[in-house]
């Protein structure tokens, strides 16, 4: 049976007194890979920066397996975060710390593992995203891809249940970025880890969603509920069609 890991219900997002997202309801089953899409300043960002705890929703709440997460006391919501991973859009990785340290620190932070096991864990997870052998080399040494799989391998340092990526195709050549995509997939379907995905790349909207919302600027609100094919199949509105089908037009027409 498949449950809900997260469930929004009027869900504002707001600076101040600068609303981004009026209002939105959405559910996000257990192993989706679940994309927030939707055009420059949707607002597809600021809700992943709600949705990982690092601001407030400004009306509305949402739910973290049943849990109410901005009603729930420090200890409450730092349990459930030990649940999450984060892939923040520049990889989020330590300079002056290898791969290896990187992957580590959580684990550190955490867990009470000897540094025996913790090693062996580092070794498990940087193999896991195809860096076996990569452990004491700096950020500032590898490609940008590997930058964003390196920084996969922290976040799922935790075995978490859910991870959040920020524009995760960033700053990649296409090769690099359906290496990703595969690798996504991959942990999802061997790990049944839930994915949230922010993102406007339409190959990888198409490649990997299974669940997903629109954000539309204009009216700041959710227009769209749905696998990414059937929004495509069946859009609800000109604004969703014409975001699914850029670019598609103009090659039917070279």
């Amino acid at each position: 049976m498949t449950t809900d890991k997260i469930v929004a219900k009027n869900l504002q997002v707001a600076y101040g007194p600068k609303v981004i997202i009026k209002t939105a309801d959405f559910a996000v089953k257990q192993n989706d890979i679940f994309i927030i899409m939707g055009g420059s300043g949707s607002g597809k960002s600021s809700l992943l920066r709600v949705l990982t705890g690092l601001m407030p929703p400004a009306k509305g709440t949402f739910w973290v397996d049943g849990t109410d997460y901005p009603a729930a006391d420090d200890e409450t919501k730092l349990e459930i975060m030990k649940k999450v991973g984060i892939l923040y859009q520049s990889g989020g990785l330590f300079s002056s710390m290898t791969l290896a340290e990187n992957v580590a620190l959580p684990l550190q932070k955490y867990t009470d593992y000897s540094p025996a096991t913790i090693d062996e864990l580092v070794n498990l997870k940087l193999a896991l995203v195809g860096l076996n052998g990569y452990n004491d080399y700096y950020p500032a040494e590898i490609s940008g891809g590997m930058k964003k799989r390196a920084g996969l391998a922290r976040a799922l340092a935790l075995d978490p249940e859910i991870v959040y990526f920020d524009e995760p195709s960033a700053g990649l050549d296409p090769i690099s970025s359906t290496r990703l995509d595969n690798l996504m997939k991959d942990i999802n379907q061997s790990l049944g880890t839930t994915l949230v995905v922010v993102t406007h790349e339409l190959d990888s909207i198409f490649a990997i969603g299974t669940n997903g919302i629109f954000l539309d600027a204009a009216s700041k609100s959710l227009t769209a509920h749905g696998n990414p094919h059937d929004l495509l199949k069946n859009p609800p509105n000109e604004t969703v069609y014409n975001f699914l089908t850029r670019g598609k037009e103009d090659e039917k027409t070279a």
